[in-house]
């Protein structure tokens, strides 16, 4: 019998929210409530798929968009610095960052944005979110995009306030839906604070990367392997450090193998995982 051909991956964006408190480095974390058709009942960070609508950001020395279409008001590196680091197409690389932005907003309320024309430009960053809590709503309903979003609010994306971290492909053996997924972090702006108020989420809250870990190896929580990894790399670090690092990204996709009953996932560091998920449910 013929296998069948693998799925396509479907462009994605997620954000690993970072703050430093006394107990150490913590990351926003999210528990997708068990009514979801994919993943439920799983802890992620904010993101999702890339949308139409994220491409088309206008950059210097780039035509504009079509007249029905808003532009993405953008500061900070460039599309093609992007591009260099993800290693994708120009166009990709605006679209993964614009969805970032967008998706860490819709799921979190955490905005990387800035006022247009500010005199002090990169220094200025939108201190209180909420009050676009109407918007953030459409956004979510794919009422208003995110170029009609910071258009009418005077904002521009800040770009420059996310740095890219890794880059992992659902295994080729899922049959429901793949994803191409782009990691970034960036630290929690000064006076905004991130929250659950979406349809997703059934459970949020902060977390050192240990403590996530160990809720997992526990049974306390469940993580995929992406999640897992990006935990174990902020273990121990400070905000600055990962803001620091320049990282060179390398696109990992896992394999699912069956082993006495049990699918096992293998990638790079699949026997620490695996042992871990294991522990809590064999």
């Amino acid at each position: 019998m013929t296998e069948p051909e693998p799925l396509t991956p479907r462009p994605a964006a997620t954000v690993m929210l970072v703050r430093d408190t006394v107990e150490g480095i913590k990351i926003f974390l999210m528990r997708r409530h068990r009514g979801m058709e994919f993943v439920a009942g799983v802890t992620v960070f904010p993101g999702g798929g890339v949308d139409d609508r994220d491409r088309g950001a206008f950059t210097p020395g780039r035509s504009a968009p079509a007249p029905e279409e808003a532009p993405v008001a953008w500061y900070g590196p460039e599309p093609s610095w992007w591009a260099e680091r993800l290693g994708v197409d120009v166009d990709l690389a605006e679209a993964l960052v614009c969805a970032a932005a967008r998706e860490t907003f819709e799921e979190s309320g955490v905005l990387f944005a800035g006022p247009v024309g500010d005199p002090d430009g990169e220094n200025t960053i939108v201190a209180d979110a909420s009050v676009y809590r109407d918007a953030r709503k459409a956004l979510d309903a794919k009422t208003l995009s995110f170029g009609e979003f910071l258009r009418d609010e005077k904002l521009v994306l800040r770009a420059d306030l996310l740095r890219p971290w890794a880059n992992w492909v659902t295994p080729k053996e899922e049959r429901t839906r793949r994803y191409d997924t782009y990691f970034f972090v960036g630290a929690l702006p000064e006076g905004q604070r991130a929250d659950g108020d979406n349809t997703e989420t059934d459970q949020v809250g902060w977390a050192t990367p240990q403590s996530a870990l160990d809720d997992f190896r526990e049974g306390q929580s469940f993580l995929l392997p992406p999640t897992w990894t990006q935990l174990d790399s902020l273990n121990g670090r400070t905000v600055a450090e990962v803001l620091a690092v320049d990282r060179k990204i390398v696109a990992v996709e896992p394999h699912l193998a069956l082993s006495e009953g049990n699918w096992e996932i293998e990638f790079f560091n699949s026997e620490r995982y695996n042992a871990a998920r294991n522990r809590r449910s064999p």
